[in-house]
C-alpha cells in the first residue's frame, strides 16, 4: 500500500511495541534546524531598541535595511530584513512615533493626584465634581487631518501664511455626573473671563458644592477668583504641576480637536457650525443611561495613603520615559555584556 522501505517499516514496529498508539502519530520533526536562536533573537531586538547614536552611527533611528547592515558589519549576523522584521514582530517590537513626556516636579504631587482620583472615584455627596479648562488659541487656519479618500487621492487643503480672522478660545466644563460639556467662547482668556465662566457654571447649578478641577494656570489663581470662590461655595481643585492630563476634560478636548478641527479650513467666525456646538463627548453614552460614569481609576490603598504608591509608580515611570533604561553597549553577540531581555 505504501512505497515505503522495509527499515521504515521495521522503525514503526519498534516505536509501537515501546509507545503503543502514540506512536502511530508522532510530531512532525522535519525540515531544516532553525538558522536564529534565542540568543541572536536577542541580540536583534537589543540593537533593535538602543538609539543608533549610542552605537556611533550618524543617524537617529533604525530601518530594517540600515539594521541588517549593521549587523552584518558588527556583529556577524547575516540575516534578511524579512527575517528581522518576524523577529521584532514577534518579539513585541513594533514601529512606532516618538512622544513627549514632562514629568512634576511638584513637591506635593502625591497629595493633589490622590485628591483628583478620590473626585473621580467618590463623588461627594454635597455636590458635583466639575472638570474645567480652556481651549485654543482658535484661528482660521487650514489644519491636517486624515480622512478616507481613494488611493493616492488624498485631499489637499490650501496654504496660508496670514491669518486674519483673529483668535478666539473656548471655556469648557464637563460634568462628570451627567457628562454634560458647557462651553462658552471668549476673545481672551484672562481671569475676569474664567471668573466669569464660573459665575455661568454657578447659576447653571445653584445648589450644592462645585469641585472644579482646574489646572495652574495663573488666571484660576488669581485672588479675585479664590475669593469669589470662597463666598459662592465653589472649591478650585489643583491638578500637580506639569500633570493636567489629570484632567478628565483634556480627554473630551482630544475628542474635539480631532473631529471637529483636524482636516478642516473653515472660512469665517460663522462657518464651523461644530465649534459652535461642539459634539458629544465620549460620556454621551451616560446621557443615554445605559451606562454608569467611570470609577475606579485609584488604587484604592494608594489613595488611603494620600496616594503616595500611584506617585512612586508614576514618577517612576516618567523617570523611564525621560532618561531610558541603561544597556549594555552594543556589540559583537560573544560579547561578555549580559544581554538586555527583551520585554512587550
Amino acid at each position: 500500500m505504501f512505497a515505503a522501505p522495509p527499515q521504515y517499516a521495521r522503525d514503526v514496529i519498534k516505536a509501537f511495541n515501546q509507545m503503543g498508539f502514540d506512536a502511530l502519530n508522532p510530531e512532525w520533526s522535519g525540515g531544516r534546524p532553525k538558522r536564529i536562536g534565542p540568543a541572536v533573537a536577542e541580540h536583534i531586538c537589543r540593537i533593535a531598541k538602543t538609539p543608533p547614536a549610542r552605537a556611533g552611527l550618524p543617524f537617529t533611528t533604525w530601518s530594517l535595511t540600515k539594521l541588517r547592515e549593521f549587523l552584518s558589519a558588527s556583529g556577524n549576523v547575516t540575516v534578511s530584513t524579512e527575517t528581522i522584521r518576524q523577529i521584532l514582530r514577534k518579539a513585541g517590537i513594533s514601529w512606532q512615533a516618538t512622544k513627549t513626556w514632562k514629568g512634576s516636579k511638584d513637591p506635593d504631587f502625591a497629595e493633589k493626584m490622590a485628591r483628583v482620583l478620590d473626585l473621580y472615584d467618590h463623588p461627594p455627596a454635597d455636590g458635583r465634581v466639575i472638570c474645567v479648562d480652556e481651549f485654543g488659541p482658535l484661528n482660521l487656519q487650514p489644519r491636517p487631518g486624515k480622512g478616507w479618500f481613494p488611493g493616492r487621492q488624498a485631499r489637499r487643503l490650501r496654504a496660508t501664511y496670514t491669518r486674519t480672522g483673529g483668535v478666539r478660545h473656548m471655556f469648557g466644563g464637563l460634568d462628570l455626573a451627567s457628562g454634560q460639556m458647557f462651553f462658552r467662547f471668549r476673545d481672551r482668556k484672562r481671569w475676569q473671563e474664567f471668573l466669569d465662566f464660573c459665575r455661568q457654571l454657578r447659576a447653571r447649578f445653584p445648589t450644592g458644592k462645585l469641585y472644579l478641577v482646574v489646572d495652574n494656570f495663573s488666571p484660576h489663581k488669581k485672588d479675585k477668583v479664590t475669593d469669589w470662590c470662597e463666598q459662592n461655595n465653589v472649591e478650585l481643585v489643583f491638578t500637580p504641576s506639569n500633570a493636567s492630563w489629570l484632567n478628565r476634560i483634556e480627554a473630551e478636548f482630544t475628542h474635539l480637536r480631532y473631529f471637529t478641527l483636524n482636516g478642516s479650513d473653515y472660512p469665517s467666525r460663522a462657518a464651523p457650525q461644530h465649534l459652535q456646538r461642539p459634539p458629544r463627548p465620549s460620556h454621551r453614552r451616560l446621557r443615554a443611561g445605559v451606562a454608569e460614569p467611570q470609577r475606579g481609576l485609584a488604587d484604592p490603598d494608594a489613595v488611603g495613603a494620600h496616594g503616595v504608591r500611584i506617585a512612586q509608580r508614576a514618577q517612576e515611570r516618567i523617570g523611564r520615559r525621560a532618561h531610558g533604561e541603561r544597556r549594555p553597549p552594543v556589540g559583537n553577540t560573544t560579547s561578555s555584556a549580559t544581554p538586555t531581555p527583551c520585554r512587550r
